[in-house]
């Protein structure tokens, strides 16, 4: 079946409930026997066919009562009110795992477990980042507001570098874990709020066929 050609390239970061390092990075049960996570992506740059997509933010808010594969969760989809109607409804097709391979990227992945998505906001997303410093500010006006900084050595204060590297993962290549601390604002479909949790950033090359894995741009 033809698809429509979509690339994105930026970077994201994520924010869940678990412990430092995120157990389902490695096919474990959650941390608290449920997922909550706060995830968003800038692209830098980026087309879904003829639409460009460059300079946009997107992202969403979820929850799950068990682990991820077992399904039931829900999703809260948010768009970049910057994003006009052929940008949104790119990235919406996007997220819901349209126009892409069975199973190659995390959007396709996560949409077979959700029993509920809520109807998607286009609000101001403000996303910057310091990948090397791992420290992030991620607001939607209202809504959500996460920060993210280095974990931190207990006994030192020395922040501490950690990465996860997947070859073959469908979010990403590699990631520097971090430590987040978020929290939804009054309305917001799914509630979210931690400290001190899990938090990890990664370089965004992906493709209707998955991560791009070294691909050339």
């Amino acid at each position: 079946m033809s698809r429509v050609d979509w690339r994105i390239q930026g970077y994201d970061v994520t924010n869940c409930n678990c412990a430092w390092g995120c157990p389902c990075q490695f096919m474990s049960p959650p941390t608290h026997s449920h997922c909550q996570a706060g995830v968003f992506f800038r692209i830098d740059r980026g087309h879904f066919g003829e639409v460009r997509l460059d300079g946009l933010a997107f992202g969403g808010l979820f929850a799950w009562p068990k682990a991820i594969h077992m399904g039931g969760g829900q999703a809260q989809p948010i768009v970049d009110v910057r994003a006009d109607n052929a940008q949104r409804d790119a990235l919406l097709k996007i997220m819901s795992g349209e126009e892409t391979e069975p199973g190659a990227t995390i959007f396709n992945v996560f949409a077979s477990t959700f029993a509920q998505v809520h109807a998607p906001i286009f609000r101001p997303i403000h996303l910057e980042a310091d990948l090397e410093a791992r420290t992030a500010r991620v607001e939607v006006e209202g809504l959500f507001e996460a920060r993210v900084e280095p974990i931190r050595n207990p006994v030192t204060g020395t922040p501490v570098r950690a990465q996860i590297v997947l070859p073959e993962g469908f979010e990403y290549d590699r990631a520097d874990s971090a430590s987040g601390k978020v929290q939804t604002l009054i309305g917001a479909s799914i509630p979210l709020s931690w400290d001190g949790r899990h938090a990890h950033f990664a370089r965004l090359d992906m493709t209707g066929a998955g991560v791009a894995h070294g691909r050339a741009a």
